[in-house]
């Protein structure tokens, strides 16, 4: 429930099978409950929650025949596996999918190799993030589908796919974040935005979901969205981000709240803070200020287990990233002097008055 936006759509219920899968209903008071058998956030799942808040039945998702792409797919989408990825991911493959089994949905999965999945690679080559997207999509369908033994063979096992040359997200400076602040003063929703970011080191699906419930005593106590794994994140809450909560009007369930007091999904949180940003002219977004607190806190000496503790990582390698980088630079402004040449010694600089030091006159004869 932690990636899902707040507060819910009305009429909107939710409950676990025995087999613990999440499904969804739509009831009106006491009326008839009508399911609603898509992704919670999906396009198809608006659409099936639209129809049935006008009064009309959502339709019935056709059933796939078995042993064909489609078929697999919709397994794979019932599964553990499934349920464990991050809503964001699971709208992206569900993005990629829809095309896929537009064209091959009704053929045969166990027909599908390494080939197969190189074409469709090749045929996105144009946009590499699509191309890599298209691939890891199917890896993950077919490493389920082989632990599942509908397969005895992964046909991604050996598809390469190339990362982006990219930094990631831009991480603000220190003059940028002073930016942000003279055009957001204390009590706007844009810097309360900021000063959750920066303060907590939220990801932008966290900070959109952060509200009074989450704090108690002074400690925020979340549990962040993560895709790899929910993280608990327990940590305290800093004066600036207290002062800038009590200065600002905020929702109920949220702190940030559009102006119907209504929470953000993490896409429009994320679009709206964008927005701010351009507005006080400086070129980070959302993400670029955690980075701007990892990076703050590496270089005031964070270890990597409190890093982790801070951002929710595990594993220790983005910890370490930050880490690295901040020894690099203390050692090199450490030892910047060791590139100064060594001093030459003056041995005929003159020492005292006495004459002591002096060159010597080769026209003085006097000790011949």
């Amino acid at each position: 429930m932690g990636d899902m936006p707040r507060p819910r759509p009305p009429h909107l219920h939710t409950e676990l099978t025995r087999h613990g899968r999440r499904v969804w209903y739509f009831r009106r008071g006491k009326g008839a409950r009508i399911r609603i058998d898509h992704d919670y956030g999906s396009p198809e799942f608006m659409a099936a929650y639209e129809a049935a808040l006008a009064g009309e039945a959502p339709a019935k998702p056709g059933r796939a025949a078995a042993g064909t792409l489609r078929w697999l797919w919709d397994r794979y989408r019932e599964s553990a596996a499934w349920a464990e990825l991050s809503l964001a991911t699971r709208r992206q493959r569900e993005n990629i999918m829809r095309g896929v089994l537009d064209t091959a949905g009704d053929k045969p999965f166990a027909k599908i190799t390494r080939k197969t999945i190189v074409a469709g690679k090749d045929r996105r080559k144009a946009t590499p993030a699509m191309a890599r997207h298209f691939v890891e999509t199917q890896r993950g369908l077919f490493r389920w589908a082989v632990e599942a033994d509908y397969v005895t063979e992964d046909p991604t096992r050996d598809v390469k796919i190339g990362k982006a040359k990219t930094e990631g997200h831009h991480t603000w400076t220190d003059d940028e974040c002073d930016r942000f602040e003279a055009r957001w003063p204390l009590g706007t929703r844009e810097r309360l935005a900021f000063d959750i970011l920066l303060y907590t080191g939220f990801r932008r699906g966290d900070a959109a979901i952060f509200g009074k419930q989450h704090v108690r005593n002074g400690v925020i106590s979340l549990r962040t969205e993560k895709s790899q794994g929910a993280v608990q994140v327990v940590l305290p809450l800093l004066p600036p981000l207290a002062e800038s909560i009590a200065a600002t009007k905020t929702g109920d369930l949220t702190f940030i709240a559009d102006k119907k007091g209504r929470g953000l999904s993490k896409e429009g949180f994320g679009n709206w803070f964008a927005e701010a940003c351009v507005a006080a002219e400086v070129p980070g977004r959302a993400h670029g200020l955690r980075k701007a607190g990892a990076t703050r806190a590496a270089n005031n000496g964070a270890s990597e287990s409190e890093l982790e503790a801070i951002f929710g990582w595990r594993g220790g390698g983005m910890a370490s990233l930050y880490t690295r980088k901040a020894n690099r630079e203390k050692l090199a402004r450490k030892a910047a002097n060791l590139l100064m040449p060594e001093p030459k010694s003056n041995v005929y600089s003159r020492t005292s008055s006495s004459g002591a030091g002096t060159k010597p006159n080769s026209d003085d004869n006097s000790g011949a």
